[in-house]
C-alpha cells in the first residue's frame, strides 16, 4: 500500500484527524483524548499493522507542547508520525507501553524530561537524571539551572 492509498484508509478510519501535508511519510494531528483508540487501531487492523514505534519524543512551543510518535510496519513497510497538542500546564496523555513495549521507556524519558504525565503507565519514574531532579523538567524552554547557569 502506497502512502496515496495508506492516507485514504487512515481518513476513513480516523475521521476527526488532521492530515499535515509536504512530508515523505503521512503525519496526522489528533486529540489526546484519541490517541490510545486510535494506537489500538494502527497495531491491529489487518491492513495496517503498525507493530514498531520507534520514536516518541516531545516538543516544547513554550504556548504548548506536541507529542509526536513515529510508526512502523515491519510488515508492509510503510511509516506514518502522529502529533498530539498538549495544553503545557497539565500535559498528559494515555501511555501506549501495553501496546508497544518500546514506548515504556520513551514515555519515561519525556515524563523526565518534558513533565508529561502519561495516563496508566506502568513505571513512571526517572529515567536517567538522578534523585532530587523530579518536576524539574530540564527539556522545557523555561527551565532554568543557576548553578550551571543555564537559561533557555
Amino acid at each position: 500500500m502506497g502512502n496515496d492509498e495508506l492516507k485514504i484508509k487512515l481518513a476513513e478510519l480516523f475521521p476527526k484527524a488532521t492530515f499535515e501535508e509536504g512530508a515523505e511519510w503521512i503525519q496526522m494531528q489528533i486529540e489526546p483524548s484519541d490517541w490510545l483508540p486510535m494506537a489500538q487501531t494502527l497495531r491491529q487492523d489487518a491492513s495496517l499493522q503498525f507493530d514498531y514505534l520507534f520514536c516518541l519524543t516531545c516538543v516544547d512551543w513554550k504556548t504548548h507542547l506536541t507529542m509526536v510518535y513515529h510508526l512502523s510496519s515491519t510488515i508492509f513497510r510503510h511509516n506514518i508520525v502522529i502529533k498530539s497538542k498538549l495544553n503545557r500546564s497539565k500535559a498528559e496523555i494515555e501511555s501506549v507501553s501495553s501496546i508497544w513495549r518500546t514506548a515504556e521507556f520513551h514515555e519515561r524519558e519525556v515524563y523526565e524530561m518534558f513533565g508529561v504525565h502519561f495516563l496508566h503507565h506502568p513505571d513512571l519514574r526517572l529515567l536517567i537524571l538522578p534523585d532530587g531532579w523530579e518536576g524539574k523538567n530540564p527539556l522545557l524552554k523555561d527551565f532554568e539551572d543557576p548553578i550551571n547557569m543555564i537559561k533557555l
